[in-house]
């Protein structure tokens, strides 16, 4: 049965439809937010999966380009091919934001799909997306501690706007995705221009309070059109008994084991090695027991995990101490190197414990912007940030197969922590990619490449506003009541794994600039947000102060290896003649001078080359084009034209001005060949510009006068042409 709900949220109509498509899922719902509107729909699979040790959860974020009424750009693919980062973004978005929901031993597949099918270019689909998973998660059959709801907020002079448009985004200091249940934080996605710790902290309590206004909406959905939730059936007798045999070896073996004494580790390798030695006693002990089977064996052997787990969390809990050994407001010891490159324009290392990124920096001509034509994107980006996490950055062995979601995530999150700081382009005109390499890996390489890029954008001389560095947070709490808890700081591998939150942040001195928060309990509190952003700043205070004593600001000289850019502005009724005819005259630059030439609509005019003196001749050059001739200017001209009454010779690029045969020298000349040829060098000086705009030049002028000399009258042609019908013949050679 078709049934529709609506409300009013935000001063725009919110509207979800059930009913009327998508009939096989298991839940299904359309929302509508202004004119953008997705279709979520949920689906789960049969039977458990074998042999795996997650949740395996599926969330795709389909981009329609129909959407938008727009049809792909390429002449010969017209269909949507791979997700583009910004639909990878939203589905790890919507991922992080459901995920902590379920129960982690949920080994049934679960996939939710977003097909955007309206886009209004206002309302940005990712709200309407996230309320739509929550919603089709809710109403299905499928298990899940929801709903969820979410909130995007801005604030623009001071004031606190509530999922603002896309036109009011641009304009606000901050970008806040926030995401909850009614009580908690489950995920955030922001990024700031340098946003004050308080104001940051006020706009998540602020947003919880408007996300909360939705819950009674999203049950009256349920209420009305939910299904019953499943309810997995219990083992049968055979399998309780088999179980019941397992955890009964297991835990005899096990309680033999002092997992207390894996703590605190000297490195992420001693840790390995330790918990190695217990999986090969157990193993042997399963393999040699006639009663397990080899699956058995293995979901023995995954029990390990969560004793570990339960070992670490009272270690942390009861010592206050890392199972490290550092204190849990203790950053792991700090490397900073900057210049390590011979021929990169610029290079930064920086490493955090056994974490370390190598962040690369290129500059480019502005013609060498990302060009973005996507369903909710056009136009140019000029500022990249790419990440890369090989397999070796963590003793693994992994085929390289492209970015993988993590991947991209991780570059956007770094990438939105620096963009607040990089110049505008009238300031520092190039085009900017950083490259993060991810070398070795125990915890946090997202935070350690924002630290990195910053060091390598100083190191090529970016003039950015201030450093940024990037530090994440994790938590520890009690397993029976979360609200007694430990927070600790610069967490590494085995705390990320095993604790219930990861909380990054990543600022500058002044203020926040991005963070990304993930958990693993189903929420947590307001306080506990409160708590971890200044701790954060504590630390990350720490963390720039030492890359301050390596490189206290961007280099005032950049690499030589750099391209050299010169900006500056002509009319814009000028810039046909410096493109010319086919673009005649701008090529012939190029190719003579070796640069790149960038010219804007509004006749900014950018000049990129490897050699500097390249770009200053084509700097000359575009300026002599445009260069309005004076009389009284002398020039050193080459002979383009001869005719009967004179010569024509090229003062600047493409202008051309006439030489008289009377003014090419003091004494008589017969014929302008008696004098020069096509091809010389000429010194003249400018004697005219007639009210046609013509210049007439002449030689004579520069040349000393002889003693005794008479003006004579001005002599008739020997064709007899007169004066005026030889200045129409100059009009015709002209044209």
């Amino acid at each position: 049965m078709q049934k529709q709900f609506k409300t009013e949220w935000a001063g725009r109509p919110l509207i979800i439809g059930t009913g009327k498509l998508a009939g096989q899922t298991h839940g299904s719902c359309t929302v509508q937010y202004g004119d953008t509107m997705i279709l979520a729909t949920v689906v789960q699979g049969i039977n458990p999966r074998e042999g795996v040790d997650y949740f395996p959860l599926m969330v795709d974020y389909e981009e329609k380009l129909y959407a938008a009424g727009k049809i792909k750009g390429s002449r010969f693919i017209k269909r949507e091919g791979r997700a583009t980062d910004e639909a990878v973004l939203t589905g790890r978005l919507i991922d992080r934001s459901i995920r902590p929901l379920f129960k982690e031993t949920e080994r049934k597949d679960v996939q939710v799909v977003i097909t955007v099918l309206s886009i209004d270019g206002e309302n940005d689909p990712d709200i309407p997306a996230l309320i739509g998973a929550s919603c089709a998660l809710n109403i299905s059959s499928v298990s899940w501690n929801g709903p969820i709801s979410c909130v995007r907020m801005g604030r623009i002079e001071g004031e606190w706007v509530v999922n603002p448009s896309n036109e009011a985004k641009t304009k606000s200091e901050l970008d806040l995705f926030l995401v909850g249940t009614k009580d908690e934080v489950v995920m955030i996605e922001a990024d700031g221009n340098q946003v004050e710790d308080k104001i940051m902290f006020e706009a998540i309590e602020f947003g919880h309070k408007h996300m909360k206004k939705l819950f009674p909406f999203l049950q009256e959905v349920k209420e009305s059109v939910g299904r019953e939730k499943k309810i997995d059936a219990d083992l049968l007798d055979e399998e309780k008994e088999i179980r019941a045999l397992l955890d009964k070896k297991v835990k005899e073996f096990l309680s033999n084991i002092e997992f207390n004494k894996l703590f605190p580790y000297q490195s992420k390798d001693d840790f390995k090695d330790k918990l190695k030695e217990i999986n090969t006693k157990l193993e042997k002990v399963l393999k040699d027991d006639s009663e397990v089977t080899k699956e058995m064996r293995a979901q023995g052997l995954a029990q390990i995990d969560d004793y570990v787990n339960e070992a670490a969390r009272d270690y942390v809990m009861k010592e206050s101490k890392r199972v490290d050994g550092r204190g849990l407001d203790e950053v792991r010891e700090l490397g900073v190197d900057v210049g390590l490159l011979p021929r990169t324009h610029g290079s930064g290392l920086f490493s955090r414990g056994e974490t370390q990124v190598l962040s690369v920096v290129t500059l480019g001509s502005p013609g060498a912007e990302q060009i973005l034509d996507t369903m909710e994107l056009e136009g140019k980006k000029r500022y990249m940030h790419h990440y890369n996490f090989p397999g070796f950055s963590v003793g693994e062995v992994k085929p390289n197969r492209g970015p993988g979601r993590r991947e991209i995530g991780h570059g956007a999150l770094a990438e939105k922590a620096l963009e607040s700081v990089i110049p505008g382009k009238e300031e520092f005109p190039y085009t900017i990619r950083v490259v993060s390499e991810v070398l070795s890996s125990n915890g946090s390489s997202s935070q350690a490449s924002v630290c990195g890029s910053t060091l390598a954008l100083m190191d090529a001389g970016v003039p950015i506003a201030n450093p940024v560095a990037g530090i994440a947070m994790g938590m520890f709490s009690n397993s029976e009541d979360k609200n007694d808890y430990k927070i600790l700081t610069d967490i590494q591998g085995i705390e990320d794994h095993f604790g219930d939150m990861d909380f990054k942040v990543a600022g500058t001195e002044q203020g926040i600039t991005a963070i990304q928060l993930d958990i693993k309990l189903g929420g947590i509190g307001l306080q506990v947000c409160q708590e971890a952003i200044v701790k954060a700043r504590e630390a990350r205070l720490v963390i720039l102060k030492k890359m301050q004593e390596i490189i206290a600001e961007p280099r005032q000289e950049m690499s030589p290896y750099a391209p050299r850019i010169e900006s500056f502005n002509i009319h814009p009724d000028k810039i046909r003649e410096v493109i010319g005819a086919g673009g005649k005259v701008i090529n012939q630059i190029i190719d003579q001078t070796g640069v790149d030439i960038d010219i804007e609509d509004d006749g900014l005019v950018v000049v990129t080359g490897v050699k500097e003196a390249g770009v200053k001749e084509a700097v000359e050059w575009i300026k002599n084009i445009i260069r309005e001739v004076q009389a009284g200017e002398e020039f050193d001209g080459k002979v383009t034209r001869l005719m009967d009454f004179g010569a024509f010779v090229e003062v600047l690029p493409g202008k051309e001005g006439l030489v008289h045969i009377s003014e090419l020298d003091w004494k008589r000349t017969e014929k302008v060949e008696d004098v020069v040829k096509v091809g010389d060098s000429m010194r003249v000086k400018v004697i005219e510009i007639d009210d046609q705009g013509r210049i007439n030049l002449s030689r004579k002028a520069l040349m000393t006068k002889p003693e005794g000399y008479e003006e004579r009258p001005p002599r008739r042609d020997n064709n007899h042409r007169s004066n005026n019908h030889r200045s129409n013949n100059r009009n015709n050679h002209r044209r």
